[in-house]
This record gives C-alpha cells, structure tokens and sequence, in this order.
C-alpha cells in the first residue's frame, strides 16, 4: 500500500505460470477477506467497505493499471465476485487458494475447477501445518487433480522449510513464497488472533534466499509486512531478489488511497525496471 505518486502510469509487465500467461503484479485478495494483519477491527473495517460493488469496482481499476490477474480465495464470496465481473465484460485470470476454513483440499481444489480458475495453490497456513506435522500424503494427490484440470498448480508457505520440502517432493508450475513467518503454523493452519505476529528481517532474507534457488517461478506476497514496510522501499527489496519469470502479489484497500492499485504497479515497475528487470 503506498503513497501518493505524480509517476506517469505504467503497465505491468507479463510472465507465465506453467502455460497460463499473468502480469507480474497480481492483485491479491486478503483484504477483500478482511485479512488485514493488524487487528480485529481492521479486519472488521475491511469485510464492511469490500461490498460485492467495490470488490468488482477494484478488479475494474486493476484491469485499467493492466493487472490481468486476481489471487484469490476458492470460497463462494470470491467466486461470486468474479463471475459478476467476467459477465459484466471484465477478463481478470483467477489464480484460486484453497482455504482450510471452508473444507478439505480437495474441496478447494473442486471450487477452483467449477469456478473457472487458470492457476490453483494449497494454502500457506495449510502447507506450513502438514509439512511440520508430518501429514502430507494428500498433497501430492491435490497437486496432480489441479494439473489434471489444466489449471497451474503451486503451494504456498510461510515457513522456507515449507517451501524446501516443496521443492524436494513436488513438480509445481508455481511457489508462492511469503517474505515472512508472522505466527506459528505447526499447531494450526489459520492464524491465531491471540498470538502477536512478528515481521522479522532474518526470515524474509531466508526466504529470498532460497527463491533464487528454486525451480519454477516465485509469486513474491506480504512483500510490504502487510503494510509494515514502506512501499517504495520494499519493492526496491523485490528488484534485488525478483528472477525473470517471477510474479509479485499485492493486496489493496481501497478506501484507505482509491489510486492504491496504479501507485503500486508503478512503484514495482520502477523498482525493476532500475536493474534492468
């Protein structure tokens, strides 16, 4: 989420999760969630101002900045949005998250296949629980109907260990790699509002690290902390460690800067555009 800008308008650039073609920034969709990573009512502050109406009138300013992708949640909300938006013309490709809250992977995974998504990833909270816990024989089983759909598959993490066992056991069109590890994911897949988050540098250089050495292209998300960092600055943090092909998730609140979306394409943009990326 950044500041004002007088920067000219830039159009992001595109890359490709398997064979499915996506801007490098990607609008994300926790705050329409009301996943703010602050507190309840921020939270509670999200879910009131996200109508059905403004979700949509935001993938609406998303296209017009030339993002052509929405990360999302595979639940009804999401899909609801989307439908309403690609029936009333707009063309944003879903790339769908499953959520434990609302049913196994499998169930995700089925809400993606009937809603259309291009792109499909089991949730980082998820992912991170099942690697810790041992529990990870579904996993390979979810990847392969995602890719038996034709949509990409990925997974997510918090936690680099999440991502290496990842990388060691899985062929994926797509990580889906969080610069942080705020809370604890062993016990369980959602976070617990009890517990304080932390934003720690150690383990974003961590993460960055072990993304120059993965695989398949890397979607960079909570690259700002969830608001914590200074824009410019973390997406200056991005270009340094952004690979050709790599993507980079940005959720937006609207009503805090309703320019929020344009700002940011411009301030990756920049970033990359500065090392030549």
């Amino acid at each position: 989420m950044s500041p004002n800008t007088e920067q000219a308008p830039m159009c992001p650039k595109s890359v490709r999760l398997g064979n499915v073609p996506v801007t490098r920034f990607i609008l994300g969709g926790n705050p329409f969630s009301g996943y703010s990573h602050w507190t309840l009512e921020r939270d509670n502050e999200m879910v009131d101002w996200y109508t059905m109406e403004r979700v949509k009138k935001t993938y609406s300013l998303a296209e017009k900045a030339g993002v052509t992708a929405h990360l999302g949640r595979a639940d009804n909300f999401v899909v609801r949005a989307l439908r309403e938006h690609w029936n009333e013309g707009g063309a944003l490709t879903w790339i769908a998250q499953t959520c434990p809250g609302i049913g196994s992977l499998m169930h995700g995974v089925n809400n993606a296949i009937h809603g259309k998504a291009k792109c499909c990833f089991l949730h980082g909270g998820e992912m991170d629980l099942r690697v810790a816990s041992g529990e990870t024989a579904e996993i390979p089983d979810a990847i392969k109907a995602i890719k038996d759909a034709g949509m990409a598959a990925g997974v997510a993490g918090h936690n680099v260990r999440t991502i290496q066992w990842a990388a060691d056991h899985l062929e994926l069109d797509f990580f889906m790699t969080c610069y942080y590890n705020p809370s604890d994911r062993s016990r369980q897949a959602a976070r617990n509002y009890d517990d304080v988050e932390e934003y720690l540098e150690e383990d974003r250089e961590a993460m960055c690290s072990l993304i120059r050495q993965l695989p398949a292209p890397a979607i960079h998300y909570k690259v700002m902390a969830a608001a914590r960092n200074n824009p410019r600055k973390a997406f200056e943090y991005v270009a340094q460690v952004y690979r050709p092909g790599d993507a980079v998730c940005v959720g937006v609140f609207t009503k805090d800067n309703p320019g929020m979306i344009q700002e940011d394409v411009n301030l990756l943009e920049s970033a990359l555009q500065a090392r030549g990326k």
